[in-house]
């Protein structure tokens, strides 16, 4: 079993309540717009780290973390693209990579809200943690957390973290 810190959208800002979260996590899952290699850093330093770039990401964030992440974690195939959309409105980069093959979690970022929602389409479970950061239109600052174990993934909580 591990369990999963999910989160997005920091837009170079870190704060000790993420850390701590991080820090009771195995490992550490960010969807994009990292903004800055410190956050970057910050987050590779206590946990493992997967990800995927945003598009406020420079060169520096991009020539280490993917676009397009697919990996398994204790069973489950994972998808993870910032700007991937949500079911019924996926970007054209999440359809194709769905169609190619159809994971069993879809994780993305971008906008900034909060979403779970089943795909009965693609029978895939899609998550957006909203945003941890303070630049942005949301008024919370969200994550997630979840635990992955034989194929499955439970106890799904969201984090507020407070106002922006």
């Amino acid at each position: 079993m591990k369990k999963i810190l999910l989160l997005s959208d920091t837009h170079s800002h870190m704060d000790q309540r993420i850390l701590e979260y991080a820090a009771a996590a195995d490992e550490v899952w960010h969807c994009g717009d990292f903004g800055s290699a410190e956050v970057l850093k910050a987050l590779e330093e206590i946990r493992p780290l997967r990800g995927v770039y945003g598009n406020i990401d420079g060169e520096p964030i991009r020539k280490c973390i993917p676009e397009v992440n697919r990996f398994f974690c204790e069973g489950v195939e994972v998808l993870m693209i910032h700007i991937g959309g949500y079911p019924g409105k996926y970007s054209p980069l999440s359809k194709r990579e769905i169609a190619s093959q159809t994971p069993k979690l879809f994780i993305s970022g971008h906008s900034h809200i909060l979403k779970a929602m089943y795909d009965k389409e693609n029978q895939l479970l899609h998550l957006n943690p909203g945003a941890c950061g303070k630049e942005g239109w949301h008024k919370m600052r969200t994550m997630m957390r979840f635990e992955v174990s034989n194929g499955n993934i439970d106890n799904l909580e969201i984090i507020e973290l407070g106002a922006k």
